[in-house]
């Protein structure tokens, strides 16, 4: 049950979640995101006692969504699991390609910026990350199971071998301003599931 504490502290979350992953996190100071919210700056600290542990419920929160949307999209029973399995990575490519913020990977734009400036941080991105790798794997593991993929997968470490490739990707992406390197992905991902035709 959501209470005003945390449907107000959720709001804070929510609201700087566009203007850090258009900015970055160590150059958004508070008050911009406190005015975006519209909550005094002594709210804030009743919520959160630092910046660094904002960033961290920021993180937190940003994957909680992420791996619920995660578990929908990979536990359609109504697709073959390769099938599930490639639509996150189409997805990925379509959100990560486009123009609209609210899509982008946090993981992708902090990932890089926190992770040598809070310990918490860095934590809540390899857990969170880790937790999308173990989800990946378990489909792999289905799509082995249901057909849907074959030859031999080791499911973990191609999970792992995937992720990685994609994070690398998107930051290529971001520094060239277009989507080769996420193209390049998708025919590799395609050869690595033995999919490629």
């Amino acid at each position: 049950m959501n209470t005003p504490r945390t449907n107000v502290r959720q709001h804070i979350l929510d609201t700087a979640k566009p203007i850090i992953l258009g900015k970055g996190f160590s150059v958004v100071g508070l008050n911009e995101v406190l005015s975006a919210a519209a909550v005094p700056k002594g709210s804030f600290y009743h919520y959160f006692k630092s910046k660094e542990l904002f960033g961290e419920a920021l993180l937190e929160s940003y994957f909680s969504d992420y791996l619920e949307y995660l578990d929908k999209l990979l536990n359609n029973q109504a697709l073959p699991a390769a099938e599930r399995l490639m639509s996150y990575w189409r997805g990925w490519l379509e959100s990560q390609a486009s123009c609209d913020m609210q899509g982008k990977c946090l993981a992708v734009k902090l990932g890089g910026e926190v992770s040598d400036l809070s310990e918490a941080m860095r934590l809540a991105l390899h857990q969170g990350t880790d937790q999308i790798i173990d989800r990946l794997a378990v489909c792999i593991d289905a799509a082995m199971a249901d057909g849907s993929l074959s030859g031999k997968i080791d499911a973990h470490h191609t999970a792992q071998t995937l992720y990685e490739m994609w994070l690398g990707a998107t930051l290529l992406s971001k520094m060239r301003r277009d989507r080769s390197a996420m193209d390049g992905a998708m025919l590799a991902t395609l050869s690595l599931l033995n999919l490629a035709k």
